[in-house]
């Protein structure tokens, strides 16, 4: 295994230049407010972190678990990452309503204004609010963002006082950034156009043009060229503003220092959302060839420096002590996600998995389940381990327990107050979670262990060619995940109770 520890020291002065609500925990004691990081990545699995388990080195997010709460039975809503960002944002599933699915490139806003957010409760709490990174809830009115124009409403419109994303993930067109409101860099004589019906403009393909790939594509990512890798969607003009897939991180990071200059006097909550490790895979040279694992390692090992780079940033300003970090994933993991780069063939021992089934799309375990740590040196011991159930939702109730802010309940309707479980102050956490997969099917997780997945028809392989389990069957599935963590033994027919009890809560939670 390759040592990536050297990577931080050499490149350190890169930034020098619904359902019924459960039972809310009690008010916990007057804390003076925090600083709020939340650093949200991309496919990131339960067995991608090293002490999670994982053989890639990450020793800054390992820090990170050390210094506060490694929490080993925490959920994102979903096993994809729109609907998974959406209930994350807003504290209601993004089942509730049709169209919250994986949004096209040029989808118009999934979250309008005036809708409940996390960023909106921490704005009236008195914070200076931001998000940088990864985006992928759609922008602009019904008719979708003006590219060459004011982009509104976007996330200023739901609460954040900045923003500097990419409108959709790396492997969708448009591939520019948009700050606030407006593209970088654009060239008003070079208007962008952007289709994900019909070929535009004349910048080749993938199909069209192989000869000219630097990556090639598996599947369903053989549009638009750009920087010889070939995109979901066409794509026209923009050119002055198109970025470049290897500086994402450096970019992110350079933004974030910008942000933590606009506002002193406010406290910041930041939604820190990596690309890493989503496709294309194409990290900065600094990190090619570093890990055993490939580009999918390669891209690893630069989100623990990313991380890294993170903490020092806070300690530089004096802001490490009294600053909330949340690291966790929108996702499960996927090896073959639409480009050929090698990601099964370089796994060695190193299993994203965490031999769990399924993996990104899928309703098993590997869906959903997902690293997730807290860290907050000025109030929460080191060295923690939590069992608990947590979920994502929460946030939303959580900070606006904390912080003494109303919060639109009818709107965020799943959100529950799990501050003392945050903060490891509570070891048992939610009575249940609510997982969802691809095609809108649902499983329900007890506190003791039972996981109910709702029977559905449909193919046993995610169709286009990720090789995932869907979980899909037209039998009830049950598993007791205490004692099988893999999901091997259903045994619903043996437990008609329990599945009757956990099928009629999640009936009475879609209600």
């Amino acid at each position: 295994m390759k040592n990536t520890f050297y990577i931080s020291s050499i490149t350190a002065g890169i930034l020098m230049s619904c359902s019924p609500q459960a039972p809310q925990e009690k008010n916990s004691r007057n804390i003076s407010k925090p600083n709020v990081l939340l650093i949200y990545t991309d496919d990131v699995g339960y067995g991608d972190i090293g002490i999670y388990g994982g053989e890639v080195p990450t020793p800054h997010i390992d820090v990170l678990a050390q210094s506060g709460i490694q929490f080993t039975n925490a959920y994102a809503t979903s096993a994809t990452c729109t609907p998974s960002r959406f209930s994350l944002l807003t504290g209601e599933y993004s089942w509730r309503k049709p169209g919250r699915g994986v949004a096209p490139g040029d989808a118009p806003a999934l979250i309008r204004p005036g809708k409940e957010t996390l960023p909106a409760v921490m704005q009236r709490a008195g914070y200076h609010t931001g998000v940088i990174g990864k985006w992928h809830l759609g922008l602009g009115g019904e008719n979708g963002p003006d590219w060459n124009g004011k982009i509104s409403p976007g996330p200023l419109e739901i609460g954040f006082d900045y923003s500097f994303i990419i409108p959709a993930t790396g492997d969708r067109v448009p591939t520019v950034f948009v700050e606030n409101h407006h593209v970088v860099n654009l060239d008003s004589s070079d208007p962008i156009e952007v289709s994900f019906r019909e070929k535009v403009g004349d910048r080749p393909t993938g199909t069209e043009n192989p000869e000219k790939l630097t990556h090639q594509w598996s599947h369903g990512h053989n549009h638009t060229i750009i920087n010889g890798i070939s995109r979901i969607g066409y794509m026209s003009g923009g050119e002055s503003a198109l970025w470049r897939d290897e500086d994402f991180a450096d970019t992110f990071l350079k933004q974030t220092k910008k942000f933590l200059e606009q506002e002193k006097e406010k406290p910041f909550f930041l939604l820190f959302s990596t690309h890493d490790i989503h496709v294309p895979r194409v990290p900065n040279e600094r990190f090619q060839g570093t890990t055993d694992q490939g580009p999918r390692g390669d891209a690893i090992a630069q989100l623990d420096w990313s991380v890294g780079q993170l903490m020092n940033l806070l300690e530089e300003k004096g802001l490490e002590e009294n600053t909330l970090i949340i690291f966790s994933s929108d996702n499960g993991p996927v090896l073959d996600d639409g480009y050929e780069d090698n990601a099964a063939e370089n796994l060695g021992l190193h299993d994203p998995f965490s031999n769990l089934r399924g993996g990104k799309y899928s309703a098993f375990e590997a869906g959903t389940k997902v690293p997730f740590i807290v860290s907050w040196p000025k109030e929460i011991k080191a060295g923690q381990t939590s069992t608990a159930l947590f979920s994502q939702i929460d946030l939303l109730a959580s900070f606006a327990h904390f912080t003494k802010t109303d919060f639109n309940e009818n709107q965020a309707i799943d959100s529950q107050n799990k501050w003392n479980t945050l903060t490891g102050k509570d070891k048992i956490g939610r009575q249940w979670v609510i997982q969802e997969a691809i095609q809108g099917v649902l499983s329900i997780l007890d506190t003791k262990g039972y996981k109910y997945i709702a029977p559905k028809d449909g193919s046993k392989l995610v169709s286009w060619g990720v090789n995932i389990e869907t979980g899909f069957t037209l039998e009830p599935q049950l598993y007791h995940l205490k004692e099988d963590p893999q999901e091997i033994k259903n045994i619903a027919e043996t437990h008609p109770d329990i599945v009757n009890n956990l099928k009629t809560r999640l009936d009475s939670i879609k209600r």
